[in-house]
């Protein structure tokens, strides 16, 4: 498969679901490497992580701390009916912020009850990415989408975690989009005090921060859009 420059991250996630398809990878079976997968495919570690975090999301694969990732579900396009979240229910950047307004900050206050060693060196290593490509949309927006997925994770609610990387699956496109609402000045702004309030243990302060991110880009998108 060859990957092009546009939409990097849903070309793996389709690049996945023809293996999975076609049977080259088996229910309960270990799935190529991180590293593989980058050689294979010619593509940066971070746009595979999101990838295999997409598809963690949907309960199809699952990633084992030291052992790898696993397939554990091959119906990877199982829903159907007038509740499966689209792209098109996604094409609405306003509602789609709404959304994680409501949803983020609830994860990120049960994240931080949650917080590990762990969780803040996953977080920090996200946004020190970010920090690092600032200016480099493509990049920035990947460690971006990584540091919000690694919240919703921590929150140890599985519905959640797997409802919102419906919502990062289905909106891919317009991700960049999203960087230029929230822009990498405030992006890294917000990140930090999310961060610094999950690594004190303030989970009121970590769900208001995150709130108030959302909220940041509702505005600036409302600003954008032509007055009625």
């Amino acid at each position: 498969m060859i990957i092009t420059h546009s939409d990097i991250t849903g070309q793996i996630v389709q690049y996945f679901k023809k293996n999975i398809e076609a049977g080259e990878w088996k229910v309960g079976e270990k799935i190529p490497s991180e590293n593989q997968l980058t050689q294979k495919l010619g593509v940066s570690r971070a746009s595979v992580r999101t990838a295999i975090q997409q598809m963690v999301g949907i309960g199809v694969l699952e990633s084992v701390h030291g052992k790898g990732t696993f397939l554990i579900d091959d119906q990877v396009d199982g829903e159907s009916g007038e509740n499966r979240i689209t792209a098109e229910d996604c094409k609405d950047i306003e509602k789609v912020l709404e959304f994680r307004r409501i949803v983020e900050s609830e994860a990120c206050y049960m994240a931080t009850k949650n917080q590990t060693p762990e969780l803040i060196e996953a977080l920090r290593s996200h946004l020190d990415y970010m920090i690092k490509n600032k200016g480099e949309k493509e990049q920035f927006v990947l460690a971006d989408i990584s540091f919000h997925q690694t919240i919703c994770q921590a929150s140890n609610n599985l519905l959640l975690y797997k409802s919102m990387n419906k919502i990062f699956e289905e909106n891919r496109k317009n991700h960049q989009q999203m960087n230029d609402i929230f822009g990498y000045r405030d992006g890294i702004y917000y990140h930090t005090i999310i961060l610094n309030a999950i690594q004190e243990g303030d989970a009121d302060k970590a769900r208001e921060c995150m709130f108030e991110h959302m909220q940041n880009g509702i505005q600036r998108l409302q600003a954008d859009l032509p007055k009625n």
